[in-house]
Order: structure tokens, then C-alpha cells, then sequence
């Protein structure tokens, strides 16, 4: 990797609380929401949204851990979303994996996808 593209990853940016962002976000790196963002957030890397954190648009990331607030139709997880205690999450979940703390609060549905070959069904055998 280029000092560059390493340089990219390890920034972290931030929306604070108090602030109000309409528009998409497209990073390489983590991002931390602990304001609003109304619009879509596409990052290669962790996106975190703080307690106070509010994100009303679709998301797109390796990783999440949702603390705050976040409505969307679709989110799109390549490996972990982790929904904290205090979270509240209403959308469609596609993940490699998830975490719920108890009293996270989800509504809508969740598809996992996996590297591993699906096992079939206790007592059927396997396709060949």
C-alpha cells in the first residue's frame, strides 16, 4: 500500500454534535457521526454513529457501531454491524455479521452473508 492510501485510511473524520450535514458522504477512512446527517454514507472503512449520532440515508461500510439513531432502507455491512445498548435502528440489515447489545432497539429485516458454504438442514444431505 502507498504511504498515501495508509495516510487515507487512518484519518478519522467527524461530524460533531451540533451539527446538521445534508448530503452524501463518500470516505475512505472511519467517520464518526455524533451530529445529523441527512443523506447516504459510503465509507471503506468503520463508520461509528455516536449517542447523539442521527443518520436519516442508506449506508455502506466494512464495519458499524450504532449507538444513536439511524433510518434507512438498506445497510450494507461487508463484516460487523454492532447495535449498542442505546441504539435505535430502523432499516434493512445485509452483514456479514451482527452484534445486539440487549436494549438496542431494530426494526426491519437481516440478511447475513457468509465466505462459509451453506450447511443444508439437519437430516438432508449435502448437494454435491
Amino acid at each position: 500500500m502507498k504511504e498515501n492510501e495508509q495516510r487515507e485510511f487512518s484519518v478519522v473524520n467527524v461530524i460533531a454534535n451540533g451539527t446538521q450535514l445534508e448530503g452524501n458522504i463518500v470516505t475512505n477512512g472511519d467517520i464518526r457521526i455524533d451530529g445529523i446527517v441527512k443523506g447516504n454514507v459510503n465509507s471503506k472503512a468503520k463508520v461509528i454513529v455516536g449517542r447523539d449520532g442521527r443518520v436519516e440515508g442508506n449506508i455502506t461500510c466494512a464495519n458499524i457501531e450504532v449507538e444513536g439513531h439511524v433510518t434507512a432502507e438498506a445497510l450494507n455491512v461487508s463484516n460487523l454491524i454492532a447495535l449498542k445498548a442505546n441504539a435505535n435502528l430502523v432499516g434493512n440489515i445485509t452483514a456479514g455479521k451482527i452484534a445486539i447489545e440487549p436494549g438496542a432497539e431494530f426494526s426491519g429485516n437481516c440478511k447475513m452473508h457468509s465466505a462459509r458454504p451453506a450447511t443444508p438442514p439437519m437430516g438432508q444431505p449435502e448437494k454435491k
